[in-house]
């Protein structure tokens, strides 16, 4: 009988120890970003369910960046924190060997490539059909422009195995009037739409706000959505950058509901600043958990700086990110 009962016990005792220990590595996995520890927050590896794609903009996780000799070790640093998608204004103008490499280190990884920029149309007007600002409009000299930019940031998004590829049409031309300037845009993204499309690459417009990029012509998601409709080609969309626009008309899940059906992408950022989430006055639990409910699945790309460049700073950051993560159902 005592044998009997010892045995109950030993056996009520294990069982016990697994359930405890279970649900001890339960609450280690799920720990929440409230109060985790600096450390905790760092070392947490498992993924997000948002597609938070991983930037170089800025100085982001600057220390850690430091220590990377390539950009497969920046990569790789991502991946070990989660995140599952990159993207690098960059990569057109990095050396063909680095772009094979970059794809080689995300196609291991099992990682998507987010945007990267194109010639973005900053250096000349796409407004006005100029190739220098100070020259005479040269319509078919332009439109060429156009082609061939758009030619070579395809043959990289193939390389890199990129969907997305970023334009930005270019400045203000004052002794234009504003239709005729989106007469011109048009027309340029159309071929533009075409060359992409074509291998099944879409341009997205990024609209940006004046006080970080004063003078550029399109700053409103209003107008990008003018645009998409004007170009009439699926393979036109819009980057919506939450800190651009939130510098620029404010209103946020209202614009984003306006502009939804040509949306492609979206940029995260908090104003003032252009640092993390939380680190401003955007509530991005909000305005994410709003995009989730209207069905995006697609990425979010982590173009802004940190408010805090220490390693307590990028402790931050992640607890940030983890944060919107926890109130994504």
């Amino acid at each position: 009988m005592q044998r009997r009962e010892f045995a109950k016990k030993s056996l009520t005792a294990v069982a016990a120890a697994s359930i405890f220990g279970a649900a001890a590595r339960a609450q280690e996995k799920n720990k929440s970003p409230y109060t985790a520890s600096d450390d905790e927050i760092l070392s947490m590896s498992s993924p997000f369910k948002c597609k938070f794609a991983g930037n170089y903009y800025g100085g982001l996780c600057s220390n850690a960046m430091k220590k990377c000799k390539t950009l497969e070790d920046k990569i790789q640093y991502y991946y070990d924190h989660g995140i599952r998608a990159i993207e690098d204004n960059n990569m057109l103008s990095r050396p063909l060997e680095t772009q094979k490499a970059v794809a080689k280190k995300m196609e291991q990884l099992g990682m998507e490539m987010g945007v990267f920029s194109s010639y973005g149309g900053m250096r000349f007007q796409m407004t006005a059909n100029k190739l220098d600002p100070k020259k005479a409009p040269d319509k078919a000299a332009s439109i060429e422009v156009t082609k061939q930019k758009m030619k070579d940031a395809v043959e990289c998004a193939k390389l890199v195995n990129a969907k997305w590829i970023t334009l930005v049409p270019g400045y203000i031309d004052p002794s234009f009037e504003t239709s005729y300037q989106m007469a011109n845009v048009t027309e340029h993204l159309k071929v533009a739409a075409d060359i992409c499309g074509s291998a099944g690459k879409t341009i997205v417009l990024e609209p940006l706000s004046f006080p970080v990029h004063p003078g550029l012509w399109l700053q409103k998601a209003s107008d990008a959505y003018m645009l998409c409709k004007a170009v009439n080609n699926q393979y036109c969309k819009i980057l919506f950058d939450v800190f651009h626009q939130q510098n620029t008309e404010g209103s946020l899940i209202r614009n984003i509901d306006a502009a939804w059906d040509e949306i492609a992408y979206f940029h995260l950022g908090d104003t003032p600043g252009r640092n993390e989430p939380f680190s401003g006055e955007i509530n991005f639990i909000n305005v994410i958990k709003h995009i989730h409910e209207k069905g995006y699945r697609g990425l979010y790309g982590m173009e802004h700086g940190m408010s805090d460049k220490s390693e307590a700073g990028e402790a931050k950051l992640w607890r940030a990110y983890r944060k919107i993560d926890a109130a994504i159902s």
